[in-house]
């Protein structure tokens, strides 16, 4: 006997209310007698389940059933609360809520196994809730925001977009929308987006399988490889931003080997170094680097 069909028809009978025997042998491709005996096998594991007769008859569960601890293990219920508290650490408004009740649902005791706060330092957590309120509001409700984007390669550019989906990609947020000033899917940093606001105007896009893969911002560069080397002091540094795969150990320090944007933030890091970094190649990197603290230099020295 399949314990996922026993499952299923319960998801089933949840959400229509009401099936015949027909109706369930043929959705999971099995005998009238089989279905009989899995409704006999869920009554007697408890499940208030039931069959009437008659042109308006069919299999049932009881009026304002919800899923009893009965049918899921120890673990089972813990994982489910635990993927809950997991969306709490992140803001989702409902999570306490839902945590709550079905805690009580599974007489559980939660266990508060995760904590984090996605805020920026020195950013209102308040007003950065309330934005991702709107965007959220508008990828559910599929209605077009309207922008004031800070990127790198322009000054306060106003943008509308169809929001399509949320990124958290290293420790920052992006939104994943079709940009209708660029007439093309892009990323935006939320950071960057300045004076949101939700419009009444709906749309019909819709996330395509391609765009499940993470892509990059409009000004994210094309990549470079870099190798840079750094004293044992740094290694705090490199982990922050590198894989583990891309750091090797050396007698004095690490070597760093690694694919990279060439874009603005690259020569900010590396500068932030200051004189604790040797850049091993590319050479136009190294020559980049110079000009800057060159330009940096002589701008500092004006008096």
């Amino acid at each position: 006997m399949s314990e996922g069909r026993l499952f299923k028809i319960i998801y089933y009978l949840l959400e229509k209310g009401r099936a015949t025997a027909p109706e369930l042998a043929e959705k999971f491709e099995v005998s009238i007698r089989t279905i009989y005996r899995d409704v006999d096998s869920l009554s007697s594991a408890g499940i208030p389940i039931y069959v009437t007769a008659g042109r308006k008859g069919g299999i049932q569960l009881l009026d304002h059933f919800v899923l009893h601890k009965s049918i899921l293990s120890d673990k089972e219920k813990q994982e489910i609360l635990m993927g809950l508290q997991s969306l709490g650490a992140i803001q989702y408004q409902d999570a306490e809520d839902i945590l709550t009740k079905l805690g009580a649902v599974f007489q559980t005791a939660q266990t508060k196994w995760i904590e984090a706060d996605l805020s920026r330092w020195g950013i209102s957590r308040e007003n950065e809730q309330k934005i991702f309120q709107t965007l959220k509001q508008s990828i559910l409700e599929s209605r077009v925001i309207s922008f004031t984007y800070y990127s790198s390669s322009c000054t306060g550019m106003r943008r509308e977009a169809e929001p399509l989906k949320l990124f958290y990609k290293d420790r920052a947020w992006y939104l994943y929308a079709y940009c209708r000033c660029r007439s093309g899917n892009r990323l935006f940093r939320i950071s960057r987006m300045k004076e949101i606001t939700l419009t009444n105007e709906e749309f019909s896009r819709q996330m395509e399988t391609a765009d499940t893969v993470f892509p990059m911002t409009e000004d994210m560069g094309a990549i470079m490889e870099i190798e840079l080397q750094v004293p044992e002091e740094m290694a705090y540094r490199i982990y922050d931003i590198f894989d583990d795969q891309d750091i090797a150990k050396l007698e004095n320090g690490y070597r760093v080997t690694a694919s990279v944007p060439e874009n603005q933030w690259i020569y900010e890091f590396i500068m932030s170094f200051g004189d604790q970094v040797e850049i091993i190649s590319p050479k136009r990197l190294r020559e980049n680097i110079i000009e800057r603290c060159r330009r940096a230099l002589q701008h500092h020295r004006k008096e």
